[in-house]
């Protein structure tokens, strides 16, 4: 069964770092785009950044440019999201997806598998 497996959430106080971790099950994600998304109590799921499935090509949304980074190792079949500069509004669970699209892609109904989701809570 195809997986997506986040980790690498937690409690940070603001202004810190954490680093999210998207592992895949299956090798042929390595062709796949993917995305980092995220869901705050009572909002909407949004979308955060997305790469494309050489890295090539990265996007980002206005919230989180300049404070987040994607990236990925294809041998490791393992996107990231580097989350620096954080804030009491980043609290959210996040989530991981991969789209069959070889490009980066916004829109969370061009991906086609989801993660789980990791809690990331952050204090002021």
């Amino acid at each position: 069964q195809v997986q997506l497996v986040e980790s690498g959430g937690g409690l940070v106080q603001a202004g810190g770092s954490l680093r999210l971790s998207c592992a895949a099950s299956e090798r042929i994600f390595s062709k796949y785009a993917r995305g980092w998304f995220r869901q705050a109590p009572g909002k909407e799921r949004e979308f955060l950044a997305a790469i494309s499935w050489s890295g090539g090509s990265t996007d980002y949304a206005d919230s989180v440019k300049g404070r987040f980074t994607i990236s990925r190792d294809n041998a490791k079949n393992t996107v990231y999201l580097e989350m620096n500069s954080l804030k009491p509004e980043d609290t959210a669970v996040y989530y991981c997806a991969a789209t069959a699209s070889l490009s980066v892609i916004r829109g969370q109904n061009e991906y086609n598998y989801w993660g789980q989701g990791t809690q990331v809570t952050v204090s002021s």
